[in-house]
């Protein structure tokens, strides 16, 4: 069985593929605590630079997820679901203008996904 780190609701799927039609091809970055606490936040591929602490923890509906390893450090033994909520965050995040942003749902991983996931 495959497990995954992360997940997304539908609504926010529905929100994905609209800004992908708008903006082409996008990443998900979880911001590390400025601004909006941590968040998941969404840009165009190339206006965030990534570099090798940054770590790969899923695709969602064709987007690549990503974590500064710092940050998965406390966040490797949950798993994250993506949702939105109505309201402004304050951040770059390419939903903000549609006057909703992205949330994270968490819980902590169940003992089987954490052995498959964090060996």
């Amino acid at each position: 069985m495959k497990y995954q780190r992360v997940a997304i609701t539908e609504q926010a799927k529905k929100i994905v593929k609209k800004l992908k039609k708008e903006h082409g091809d996008l990443i998900f970055h979880q911001s590390g605590g400025c601004c909006d606490g941590s968040a998941p936040m969404i840009f165009e591929k190339g206006d965030m630079y990534l570099d090798e602490s940054d770590i790969l923890l899923g695709k969602l509906e064709g987007v690549n997820y990503y974590m500064n390893q710092d940050q998965f450090e406390y966040w490797k033994h949950t798993h994250l679901t993506i949702d939105i909520t109505k309201g402004r965050g304050s951040s770059f995040s390419l939903e903000i203008p549609l006057g909703i942003r992205f949330i994270i749902q968490s819980r902590i991983l169940t003992e089987e996904e954490n052995k498959a996931l964090n060996p």
